[in-house]
């Protein structure tokens, strides 16, 4: 049976669970399209924004009532054209804009959701004018039509503030006049670094959230890996996109394993029967088709030290001399606290727990007030035995986490 006949007239119980489904879906693969093209019209990412946000709302009741049009997709272009009209002529600023949008036919039965449509946008959101955490929200909120308070709820910020941040980046793309285009090819790398790594935070964002278990927001997460993998297939030239798309892939892969009924498991005691083979040998193929490109990168470099554990049968079976000598080559291109941090968890495992110590003392000034620096000089102090120290170190790591399963585990440690 398809969606439009569960969805019949005469079953209205149906019908909203269908057409919302159908909405969800489109406003993932639609909204980008909508407001790229709306955006271009017009000259305003605000106008663009705001009248497929109210189409999206409109179709939430009429479908419901209605039923899934035809063409979908079509029908949300159409009526989102239909508000951002509404909004030009409203404002005398932008009736020089009136006459191009009026004189534009738009197709119904074009659907199409060419993700070239979607990177101009994209490259927009990320455009390095933008405060850096605006450019998330912005992204969230432009290209994947996230609501202002979804995207609170995720970045563990208020939404009052979720939404001054948005605003300001829209007025920042109106006042510097800050082009919807992909870069040209011999600009792209930066431009497309920033992108990925808006990516990558979206991703991260999805996990450890505030008063939660450790299960992942999987509609953001979700988002991120849909994200990715437009970026990688309409940048097929592109070894870091692919890159990023395996490095996503494998943690995906992992997260059966990760989150049990609410709680973490660390990687030491998860059933690596859990992960996922098929998103495994997803990622392996990504990894594979960037390093035929022959162009290196910090993504690439992320992506193949995720796939050092999953080649692994276990934590002992793991190759960490490997892993160290990938990180050694990611300082190169990502000399950052984090990476260095990660760095040492691998070089414990290859040369002990007291030059790992010291590799975390010498970026205690950078991330003092991150929680998985004091959680990892824990676990290095509790090796060397000073124990008192450990457990000054796991009260601030505890002190620092919000998440509900987070601190169930750090509290489990302290209990020991």
């Amino acid at each position: 049976m398809t969606p439009e006949d569960a969805a019949a007239p005469g079953d209205q119980s149906a019908r909203p669970a269908v057409s919302d489904r159908e909405l969800a879906r489109l406003v993932r693969e639609e909204t980008a399209r909508i407001v790229g093209t709306l955006a271009a019209s017009t000259g305003s990412l605000d106008v663009a924004e705001e009248a497929t946000a109210e189409a999206i709302e409109e179709a939430l009741r009429q479908w419901r009532r209605q039923g899934v049009p035809p063409r979908p997709g079509g029908w949300l272009m159409q009526a989102a054209r239909h508000n951002a009209v509404d909004r030009l002529r409203r404002e005398a600023r932008y009736r020089a804009k009136l006459a191009l949008l009026d004189s534009e036919t738009v197709d119904p039965s074009d659907t199409a959701a060419d993700a070239d449509e979607r990177l101009p946008l994209l490259f927009g959101c990320c455009h390095p004018a933008i405060a850096p955490e605006s450019q998330l929200a912005l992204t969230l909120r432009a290209v994947l039509g996230v609501t202002t308070a979804q995207i609170a709820r995720a970045t563990l910020e208020p939404e009052a503030t979720v939404g001054q941040r948005i605003s300001r980046a829209k007025r920042k793309m109106a006042d510097a006049g800050i082009p919807l285009r992909i870069p040209e090819p011999d600009k792209r790398a930066e431009r497309l670094d920033i992108v990925l790594a808006v990516i990558s935070v979206m991703y991260d964002s999805a996990h450890l959230m505030a008063g939660a278990g450790a299960e992942a927001d999987r509609d953001l997460a979700d988002d991120a890996i849909w994200l990715a993998g437009v970026v990688a297939r309409a940048l097929p030239g592109e070894a870091e996109a692919a890159g990023l798309q395996a490095l996503l892939l494998f943690h995906r892969a992992r997260e059966g394993a990760r989150a049990v009924d609410g709680e973490f498991v660390l990687l030491a005691d998860q059933d690596r029967g859990r992960w996922d083979v098929s998103l495994i040998t997803q990622a392996r193929g990504e990894l594979d088709r960037a390093a035929r490109l022959r162009a290196p990168g910090r993504w690439q470099l992320h992506a193949a030290i995720a796939a050092c554990h999953a080649d692994a049968s276990s934590l002992a079976d793991t190759d960490w001399l490997q892993m160290l000598v990938l990180y050694d080559m990611l300082l190169g291109y990502d000399p950052s606290p984090i990476v260095r941090l990660n760095r040492a968890v691998v070089l414990d495992q290859v040369a002990g727990p007291v030059p790992a110590l010291a590799e975390v003392d010498a970026v205690r000034g950078r991330l003092e007030n991150y929680r998985l620096w004091h959680a990892v000089r824990a676990r290095l102090l509790r090796e060397l035995g000073r124990e008192d120290e450990a457990m000054a170190a796991d009260l601030r790591a505890l002190e620092l986490t919000a998440n509900d399963a987070e601190r169930r585990l750090i509290g489990a440690r302290l209990a020991r």
